[in-house]
């Protein structure tokens, strides 16, 4: 099998190639098997099916008609406690996983923050989600452990901190992010000692931790990656096309009603109220 890969491929010897064990698959009669190739930070991952035999192999995602295609990614994005604007409730859900250091991320960005409430008043909640590319990115990780300290400080603030950090992008390095993020911190009125000291201390490392670790589930290898009602839209994307997405999930959810954060992913208790 991994011969077959790799010839498939054209992935040299120096790519790591890591083959699981087959297991039952949706399909009767094939065994799912997900081959990952690696090498430092780069990763891809695909999904096969194979024959018992081991003779036949259909590369490919497998639907279930009778769920939403988007559900295997809807039930591993999680967006509580995350950074979000927009409607509370809103059959529309945007997620974004991101890199401060990332000039495609800056690019993307700018885009939703300046086009997505203006055209979906109502209708849109976007959340973000850090995914700091560490081995290309030397200070993407402490800005996402700042950004989570601005969160756990205000809330509201974490969105000026948000096109604060991208606006200064190009002129942000790892000696001078200190620096900029106390300045920051004075500006918008932060307790600054405090801010301080959650980043000094990485408090909020695990947080970052756990949202990349949620990328990697979800077989995130770049950024931006976005997810429009689990819908995934990876590397840049124009305004029109996220528009485009974005109105046909309105129209769609007005009678599918299986996305958006009223998807029905609610636990209750049996009790007289519930009925």
């Amino acid at each position: 099998m991994e011969a077959y890969i790799r010839h498939l491929y054209v992935w040299p010897k120096q790519i790591n190639v890591a083959i699981s064990d087959p297991v039952p698959s949706p399909i009767d009669g094939l065994l799912s098997v997900t081959v990952t190739g690696s090498m430092g930070a780069a990763r891809q991952t695909q999904q096969f099916y194979v024959s018992k035999s081991g003779e036949q192999v259909i590369q490919g995602t497998v639907f279930n008609a009778a769920s939403n295609p988007f559900k295997k990614d809807l039930d591993l994005l999680k967006t509580d406690l995350q950074p979000g604007y927009g409607t509370p409730g809103a059959s529309v859900v945007v997620v974004i996983f991101s890199d401060f250091q990332c000039p495609y991320c800056k690019q993307e960005a700018k885009m939703i923050r300046d086009n997505l409430t203006t055209a979906f008043s109502k209708e849109v909640r976007v959340y973000f989600k850090d995914f700091p590319l560490e081995q290309i990115h030397n200070w993407a990780k402490p800005a996402s452990i700042a950004g989570r300290c601005v969160y756990r400080q205000n809330t509201d603030k974490f969105w000026n901190f948000h096109d604060w950090m991208f606006a200064n992008q190009e002129l942000t390095t790892l000696e001078n992010l200190r620096a900029k993020l106390e300045g920051f911190a004075v500006e918008n009125k932060l307790d600054v000692p405090d801010f301080l000291k959650c980043f000094d201390t990485k408090a909020t490392e695990a947080e970052v931790t756990k949202n990349f670790a949620e990328g990697r589930a979800l077989e995130i290898n770049s950024t931006p990656t976005v997810f429009v009602n689990g819908r995934r839209l990876s590397g840049s994307v124009s305004w029109d096309q996220l528009k485009q997405i974005i109105e046909f999930e309105i129209e769609y959810q007005k009678t599918a009603k299986n996305a958006g954060e009223n998807c029905g992913c609610e636990l209750k208790l049996p009790s007289p109220l519930n009925q």
